[in-house]
């Protein structure tokens, strides 16, 4: 017969040795909190609170800790690191430290940008160049977009690129300092025609790589047939080329008259700082260095170096000629809102070079303007221009207005 252990009084009354142990641990760990908090220890824990959020509100309201926390840790005896150095300084920017250069095409762009790969490494500002060569009109968005990622560059910067003016204000962002060079309008057509057709002096298949579509009876047109009959090339819109640089993005600005020529003008006087032109170009970096010398300070000297001279010399066009004089007539009627801009900016030019004391021989231009003039004389005046209507004033200023 089998005995049932569970029921028996002998095993009730005993507990195994790990039962014991576990319930005496147990009992130890909740022995060791109190049963409740003390009224006392409640008000300590509160007035602690509250020192610190009085000291605290002190700090904020008189721009430092209260007096009588700094005697407690001077008394304490304990520093930091910035009570023994100091704040560090910050880094103190230069001004400006934000520059744009929308070069314009065929006016000693690629020479100034020579120059600035090499000041950038000398001064240690980010030079930013655009690889983008034909785009020069932006539709809104993406001008905003590019005006969003130039003033994300690490400041000082100078950001460079081919494109028309870009007024940042418009849209609320923060206006850099514009600068540019342009030069004679009839020199930029002739060097540009010929470049297209035939590169410069860097290699012999360069124009082929930059206009491997053009065809030729088109890459050896003679210039005086462009001009004389009319080849789009050789007319407007195509020739009214520098003043939408300046004049910006306005539809408007495309169309050669007074109100881009207007446009352009007051923008130059608004947001350029330096606006020279190429026939004077040692003037302009002598300029430049003066207005700017956290970025081109020392450009003189690496411009007449003659390591640069080797480099700088493979950047003229070949076999650019000039027209006849018939053909000269007829493009500078054609260009003669670019030669009104071109003459307000030179007159500018020297202005500011006559306000710094910068005393220089000018350089003689590849077209004087008495030969100008005699052109002018003997081209027929242009025809009178229709007045605007009152309406597209209106449009024009309406897409001025702040979005």
């Amino acid at each position: 017969m089998m005995k049932n252990f569970s029921s028996s009084t002998h095993h009730s009354n005993k507990t195994p040795n790990h039962i014991r142990e576990r319930h005496k641990r147990n009992h130890g760990a909740f022995s060791a909190l109190p049963a409740r908090f003390s009224l006392r220890g409640y008000g300590f824990c509160m007035a602690a609170l509250f020192l610190f959020c009085f000291g605290s509100l002190f700090y904020q309201l008189n721009g430092g800790a209260p007096k009588i926390l700094l005697d407690i840790r001077q008394y304490l005896g304990e520093s930091t690191y910035l009570d023994d150095h100091g704040h560090p300084l910050p880094r103190v920017l230069p001004f400006p430290s934000q520059v744009v250069y929308n070069r314009v095409g065929k006016c000693g762009s690629r020479t100034v940008v020579i120059l600035l790969r090499l000041l950038a490494e000398k001064h240690q500002f980010n030079l930013v160049s655009s690889d983008i060569h034909n785009k020069t009109r932006l539709t809104k968005h993406e001008q905003v977009d590019l005006m969003k990622n130039i003033s994300k560059i690490p400041q000082p910067f100078l950001y460079t690129r081919h494109v028309h003016f870009l007024n940042f204000t418009r849209f609320r962002i923060e206006e850099p300092v514009y600068i540019n060079i342009i030069r004679d309008p009839i020199n930029r057509f002739l060097s540009n025609y010929f470049f297209r057709r035939f590169g410069d002096w860097r290699g012999e298949q360069n124009h082929l790589i930059r206009t491997p579509g053009m065809k030729d009876d088109e890459r050896y047109l003679d210039i005086n047939v462009c001009i004389l009959e009319n080849y789009p090339e050789c007319s407007n819109p195509r020739v009214f080329y520098i003043i939408p640089y300046f004049c910006g993005q306005h539809p408007q600005c495309r169309e050669p008259g007074v109100w881009a020529l207007e446009r352009a003008k007051q923008n130059v006087l608004d947001n350029y700082l330096l606006v020279g032109v190429l026939e004077e170009l040692e003037d302009v970096l002598l300029m430049l260095e003066r207005l700017l010398p956290h970025y081109f300070s020392g450009v003189l000297d690496i411009y007449k170096s003659p390591e640069y001279k080797k480099v700088g010399n493979l950047t003229g066009t070949v076999r650019k000629h000039t027209p006849s004089l018939e053909a000269l007539q007829v493009l500078y009627h054609r260009m003669r809102y670019e030669y009104e801009f071109y003459n307000f900016i030179r007159d500018q030019f020297h202005l500011m070079k006559k306000k710094i004391g910068l005393k220089s021989i000018p350089q003689v231009p590849a077209y004087s303007p008495a030969f100008l003039h005699e052109l002018s004389l003997r081209t027929p005046k242009p025809l009178e221009e229709d007045e605007e209507l009152d309406s597209d004033v209106e449009d024009a200023n309406s897409w001025l207005v702040h979005p």
